[in-house]
């Protein structure tokens, strides 16, 4: 006999902005919604319209539903009964929130990814001021973080989130499955202004396009005009070593970063702080990304309390090519975010090196010197490029050039 009664959610004394949902298909009595909830004085009758909308929507016209409601938001709500009815019967429409105005801004392939906060794609109360930390990106995790059994669930409440929590202009990323059930995965979030596709354990150039035809299909499907960037993740000793050939693998690819945990695992290794271990594997990802020319990320920092061993585990990060790391708790972010920034004096440097290259444009002169040291084309980049970010980050005003020119 097919089952007609599915749980989703979550409930107990430690869940918060969530809520349990039971639906039941066997009933014949029309539709009976028993909520619990504290908020059900203020908010009960507008809880009960929407999740009687939502089965009408999906041309339910009996059944018995139970709501234990623990502060959560509509969006997620709609998720929780849309997971529950798709367990039940087929869905061929999705019931989607509107999306927020904020969430409507853009990415693109060169802003800096300093520190991506990941957040478990099944818990809504980590979700909801995680875009106030300003983290470069937050990464809401259908992978590791969501119990095999909550992934489909987690697909939902991801979408609805996409579409309803609010960012504040950080980087809008997503950590996909492994495998079929990761292209699976796409269809849910690429249509919601996704900008950052993660691609976990690659160990293949064939894993990320993949991902990229089917994201280029679900865009041209949906007639979606921005691009939706990839950051494939090598977590592999064999990932390591074609490291190369998947930074190459699609020119969708912005940066790709190191998974140590796994790295070390496969290795069978202990993982250190020092991480001696690592580094091979670290400078081959660097060496890869750079000569693809793309961003070098590194790992996490597993230990979240440990501020001071952060901050030098990221000036090493930085010193060896590193361009930003992940994240596991909003306190990371400002160490991170400040460790990866230009410092005072590297933008001094930079900015002179780039007003020398161009007053020495401006005599027809080929040979530009600070100093008592010759400009190289590769350095002059580098000043270029420090002098761009230092601008994006406004440690620097716009009329920086006048503002050194009026100094001398």
């Amino acid at each position: 006999m097919k089952n007609l009664i599915a749980e989703t959610g979550n409930s107990g004394p430690k869940v918060r902005s969530d809520c349990q949902i039971r639906l039941d298909l066997s009933k014949k009595n029309g539709i009976r919604i028993d909520l619990n909830s504290k908020v059900k004085s203020m908010y009960g009758s507008s809880i009960t319209e929407m999740c009687m909308d939502i089965l009408r929507f999906n041309d339910i016209k009996n059944a018995s539903l139970e709501i234990i409601d623990t502060g959560a938001l509509p969006y997620v709500i709609m998720a929780r009964l849309e997971a529950a009815i798709r367990t039940l019967i087929p869905v061929e429409n999705e019931y989607l929130p509107d999306m927020i105005e904020e969430n409507k801004y853009q990415s693109d392939r060169f802003r800096f990814r300093f520190s991506r906060l990941y957040l478990p794609g099944n818990t809504p109360s980590m979700m909801i001021n995680a875009g106030l930390y300003s983290a470069s990106g937050i990464i809401l995790d259908l992978e590791d973080s969501v119990a095999p059994a909550k992934k489909g669930e987690a697909r939902l409440l991801v979408r609805n989130a996409l579409r309803q929590i609010n960012f504040y202009g950080a980087e809008r990323m997503v950590r996909i499955n492994q495998g079929e059930m990761g292209l699976e995965d796409l269809n849910y979030v690429v249509p919601h202004n996704l900008h950052l596709i993660l691609i976990p354990k690659c160990e293949d150039p064939t894993h990320p396009r993949r991902v990229s035809e089917h994201v280029d299909r679900i865009r041209k499907e949906k007639g979606i005009e921005s691009q939706v960037y990839l950051m494939p993740i090598i977590e592999s000793a064999l990932g390591v070593e074609r490291a190369y050939e998947i930074a190459n693998s699609s020119a969708n690819i912005v940066a790709m970063a190191i998974g140590l945990e796994d790295y070390t695992a496969d290795l069978g290794v202990q993982r250190t702080v020092e991480g001696r271990e690592s580094l091979y594997a670290r400078l081959r990802i660097i060496n890869a990304s750079k000569a693809a020319g793309i961003q070098p990320i590194d790992s996490v920092f597993s230990d979240v309390s440990d501020l001071e061993a952060l901050e030098k585990n990221v000036k090493a990060s930085k010193s060896i090519g590193f361009e930003g790391m992940g994240c596991i708790h909003p306190r990371q972010i400002a160490v991170i975010n400040r460790g990866f920034a230009p410092e005072p004096e590297e933008i001094e440097k930079a900015a002179r090196i780039v007003l020398a290259f161009k007053e020495a444009e401006k005599r027809g002169e080929g040979v530009v010197s600070v100093g008592s040291k010759m400009i190289d084309p590769p350095v002059l980049k580098r000043a270029e490029k420090t002098i761009c970010l230092a601008l994006r980050l406004k440690l620097i005003p716009e009329d920086w050039e006048t503002e050194m020119l009026n100094q001398e």
